[in-house]
């Protein structure tokens, strides 16, 4: 048996584009012979899904799972829509999901995790997918959410398919009150969660930093208007205190009815669960969200190929 060395995979992997693991892989069934390997590789399909990986994935799907007291959410990317409705991918994100609701929701847990329909984990499912539908794929985002009593609400924004979709929210609610009046007003908040994009539950947990931010433009234009040191701090308390009331979910006016806030709404919905309810979580995913897609000049790239 050749000694498989790191320069080796290093200089299969370059060859090849397939990742660290698989070359070792490959090198130590064909006993350290590159030219070999690369066509175990290519036999195999991950040659050709990892040249694939350096691709931009920005479309795809969301995807929900859940069990009452426990959802979660995760975003699969793709390249292109299409593969978005492709009724292969759709098994995948749902069946992704529902694995994911077996861990700690962390995307890292997700990937290691066996998929039952493959025998293999939710990782090399995906690159063996990338391999047979021709795209790049990624597992990129993933937030579980969990109550003890209580429920985790749902809700997917202009579904595709049960469970899918491009844009999905979860809400977490404590209560010991009845469980189908807590889904109703769960997904309610859901929804507005969905429309209005909530920085936190509550004012005094929007990120410190993001609200020293705000204060300083508030102050540099309240200082513009020539105004006493006093005067502009008032003016700016004034501007924080707006700020927080349109950035954190439970002050927000209520899209189901703008003249109460949704803090005021659960509070009247605790009449009809009869108990207590707490907000405890929410997670919004929109598809693709901050990730830089690429631009592509059709008209340069035919030229280009013209060119030869």
């Amino acid at each position: 048996m050749a000694e498989i060395t790191a320069a080796l995979v290093k200089e299969l992997r370059e060859k090849s584009g397939a990742g660290m693991m698989d070359c070792k892989r490959a090198l130590t069934e064909n006993n350290g012979d590159i030219e070999a390997a690369i066509d175990w590789l290519r036999a195999k399909g991950i040659a050709k899904a990892d040249k694939k990986s350096g691709r931009t994935a920005a479309e795809g799907l969301i995807g929900i799972a859940s069990a009452g007291t426990k959802a979660v959410v995760i975003e699969i990317n793709s390249e292109t829509d299409f593969v978005a409705r492709n009724d292969a991918f759709q098994d995948i994100v749902r069946g992704v999901a529902g694995v994911a609701l077996g861990t700690d929701g962390s995307v890292e847990a997700i990937s290691a995790a066996n998929y039952p329909a493959t025998g293999k984990s939710v990782n090399e499912t995906i690159t063996d997918a990338i391999a047979t539908i021709g795209e790049n794929m990624n597992l990129r985002r993933a937030t579980l959410l969990s109550v003890e009593d209580g429920v985790v609400a749902t809700y997917i924004h202009n579904a595709v398919a049960d469970g899918l979709g491009k844009l999905g929210v979860l809400v977490a609610l404590k209560s010991t009150g009845d469980k189908e009046a807590l889904t109703t007003i769960g997904r309610q908040v859901a929804m507005h969660i969905a429309a209005t994009n909530p920085l936190a539950i509550r004012s005094e947990e929007v990120d410190a930093g993001v609200a020293e931010r705000e204060r300083n433009v508030f102050i540099e234009q309240s200082r513009a208007s020539g105004k006493p040191d006093n005067i502009i701090e008032k003016m700016v308390e004034g501007r924080m205190r707006k700020f927080f009331e349109e950035v954190a979910l439970l002050s927000q006016a209520f899209v189901m009815n703008p003249e109460v806030t949704v803090g005021a709404a659960v509070k009247e919905a605790e009449k009809t669960v009869g108990a207590p309810i707490e907000v405890v979580g929410m997670a919004r995913l929109l598809l693709g969200e901050g990730v830089e897609k690429e631009v592509t000049d059709f008209a340069a790239e035919v030229a280009a190929v013209a060119k030869g």
